[in-house]
C-alpha cells in the first residue's frame, strides 16, 4: 500500500489527481494540502476517510520535510515550476521520497534533470513534467517517432482553448498558469536547432504539415517538451513546442511579450492582464482550426524515405485543463507506486511506455474508450481515405463532443 503527499492538492489540477487517487485500492492514505488549511480540509472530507486535509507553505523547509517524513511518493502541483519545482524536488530527494509533478517550464526541468545523480544515489524516482503537456504530449511523441527508422524533428502542440476556463473579467489576481505563460512568451525560449539547444523569441509561426488534415500553424512557446525528447531520440536535430490558436489570441501573447520585454509593465501585471482578457475574447477566438488540440508529429525516415507521422490524444478525462493535467499524473503515479523504475530524474518519455500508459489512462476518460481508441496515429505514407478514417474512428468524435 502507498502513501501519497499532494501538494498543492486543493487547486484545480490537484484536485483532479487527488479524487482518482482517493478511489484507487492501491492508495492507502492520501494527505491533501494547502496553504489554507481550510481550503485543503474540505477537499480532504469531499474524498472520504482514507485523505486528510493539511495546511502547508511549501516554503517552510522544516515543515515540508515533516510532511515528507509520513509519505511514500510525493506529487507536487504547485506552480510556477520556475519557483517551486527545484527545491521541492531537492527538499524529497533529501527526505528519501519519490517525486513525481507536472513542471511545464522548460529552465527547471533541466535543473532538476541536473540532479539525477543524487536522486539515484538516495534511490529516489522522481518523475518531472507528467501532465497534458508536457506529459501526455512527450508519449504522444514517442507513439508517432517510433513508427519511423530515424528521428530528424519532433514538434509538439496543445491548444490555447486550454487557458480559456481560468480566464475572468472579475479576476483579482493571476494564477500559476497564467505566470507560467508570460515566462514562457518572454525573453528567449530554448528550442532545439540542429542538434542543439538553441535560444529563440518565443511566438515564432511554425507551419506543419498534419498527414490526414493538411497544413496548419503554431506558435513556439516556452516548454519541457522541446529540451527533452532527445533523451529518448539522440539523433534528433529540430524539436519545438507550439501553442495553437486563433490569430486574436497570439495578436495578444505579441502585445504582452512586446510590453514585458521592453519593460513598459512587469510580468505580475501582463498575468494579470492575460488572466482578465481571456474570458473577455469571443468565441472562435481562441481555438486552433483544424488541427487537433494536443497532438506531437515525427519527421524523419522510413525504408530509406523520408516520413511523417502524427499521433493527436483522441480521447480525453475532462472538458478542463485541471482535469485534463491531473488525470494523466494520477494515472502516471499509480504506475510509479505499483511498479520498479530505475532510480534517478526521469522525464515521461524515458520512463513510461505509452502503451501501458494509454492502457490506463482509458478507464479514466469521457465515455470509457477502449485503450486501442486513446490515440488517432496518422501516416504520409497512407493514402487519404486511410487517414480521414483513422481521425473520423476517434479524434474528431473526441473532439466535437468536448465542443459541444
Amino acid at each position: 500500500m502507498t502513501k501519497i503527499l499532494m501538494l498543492g492538492g486543493a487547486g484545480q489540477m490537484g484536485r483532479a489527481a487527488a479524487r482518482l487517487l482517493a478511489d484507487s485500492p492501491a492508495v492507502d492514505h492520501l494527505v491533501v494540502t494547502d496553504l489554507r488549511a481550510g481550503n485543503a480540509e474540505t477537499v480532504a472530507k469531499s474524498l472520504g476517510d482514507k485523505v486528510s486535509g493539511l495546511g502547508l507553505a511549501i516554503t517552510d523547509r522544516r515543515s515540508l520535510r515533516a510532511a515528507l517524513e509520513d509519505c511514500d511518493l510525493v506529487l507536487n502541483t504547485v506552480g510556477p515550476y520556475f519557483r517551486f519545482g527545484v527545491p521541492i524536488l531537492a527538499a524529497a530527494i533529501e527526505a528519501g521520497r519519490n517525486y513525481a509533478d507536472i513542471c511545464d517550464d522548460w529552465e527547471p526541468t533541466l535543473a532538476m534533470l541536473d540532479m539525477h545523480e543524487r536522486a539515484r544515489a538516495a534511490e529516489v524516482v522522481a518523475l518531472v513534467g507528467m501532465g497534458a503537456s508536457p506529459g501526455v504530449s512527450n508519449l504522444l511523441a514517442v507513439t508517432a517517432a517510433r513508427e519511423l527508422d530515424t528521428v530528424d524533428s519532433v514538434v509538439t502542440a496543445w491548444n490555447g482553448e486550454d487557458a480559456r476556463e481560468s480566464g475572468s473579467s472579475s479576476a483579482k489576481r493571476p494564477n500559476a498558469a497564467y505566470l507560467h505563460a508570460i515566462h514562457q512568451i518572454t525573453g528567449a525560449i530554448k528550442v532545439t536547432r540542429d542538434g542543439a539547444l538553441t535560444d529563440r523569441p518565443a511566438l515564432e509561426e511554425v507551419t506543419v504539415e498534419y498527414p490526414g488534415i493538411g497544413t496548419g500553424s503554431g506558435w513556439s512557446f516556452g516548454h519541457p517538451e522541446a529540451v527533452t525528447l532527445h533523451r529518448a531520440f539522440p539523433e534528433l536535430r529540430n524539436n519545438t513546442n507550439l501553442i495553437t490558436g486563433g490569430r486574436l489570441l497570439i495578436t495578444m501573447c505579441r502585445a504582452l511579450r512586446l510590453a514585458v520585454d521592453r519593460r513598459l509593465i512587469g510580468p505580475e501585471r501582463a498575468a494579470h492582464l492575460a488572466y482578465r482578457s481571456m474570458g473577455l475574447l469571443p468565441e472562435g477566438a481562441i481555438g486552433s482550426g483544424t488541427l487537433p488540440p494536443l497532438f506531437a508529429l515525427a519527421t524523419g525516415t522510413r525504408g530509406g524515405e523520408t516520413a511523417t507521422v502524427a499521433s493527436a490524444l483522441a480521447q480525453v478525462p475532462g472538458r478542463t485543463m485541471g482535469v485534463n493535467t491531473g488525470v494523466p499524473l494520477a494515472v502516471a503515479a499509480l504506475q510509479l507506486a505499483t511498479t520498479e523504475a530505475a532510480p534517478g530524474v526521469h522525464t515521461p518519455e524515458t520512463l513510461l511506455d505509452p502503451d501501458a500508459f494509454f492502457t490506463a489512462l482509458a478507464p479514466h476518460c469521457i465515455g470509457n474508450p477502449a485503450p486501442a481508441a486513446m490515440v488517432a496515429t496518422t501516416r504520409s505514407w497512407r493514402s487519404p481515405q486511410d487517414n480521414a478514417a483513422a481521425l473520423q474512428a476517434s479524434l474528431l468524435t473526441a473532439f466535437f463532443a468536448a465542443a459541444d
